[in-house]
């Protein structure tokens, strides 16, 4: 599975709607409004780095009342929950 992440860039007025049309993308699995440079950040997951190209240049880019993007690959994912099962001796 790639994951990616989504920095978006919204017409001011327009952010809730983009959010809520933006979740609706097959290959989204979250999207978060916040503060900083960004307006949205969207979690991208799918099978094949091709399928980035559908998911975010062909669907996400084009919702109305996007005006900017920025995709970051992950290339590993760390948690507390995938560090304790990596040094986890199997005892409770």
């Amino acid at each position: 599975m790639i994951t990616a992440f989504v920095m978006i860039q919204t017409q001011a007025d327009s952010i809730p709607e983009c959010a809520e049309r933006i979740s609706e993308i097959d290959g989204i699995s979250e999207v978060y409004s916040v503060a900083g440079d960004w307006d949205l950040i969207a979690v991208a997951r799918v099978r094949h780095h091709e399928d980035l190209a559908e998911v975010i240049a062909n669907k996400l880019s084009k919702v109305r009342g996007v005006t900017e993007t920025s995709t970051h690959i992950a290339f590993r994912a760390y948690s507390q929950h995938d560090l304790d099962a990596a040094f986890s001796l199997g005892l409770e």
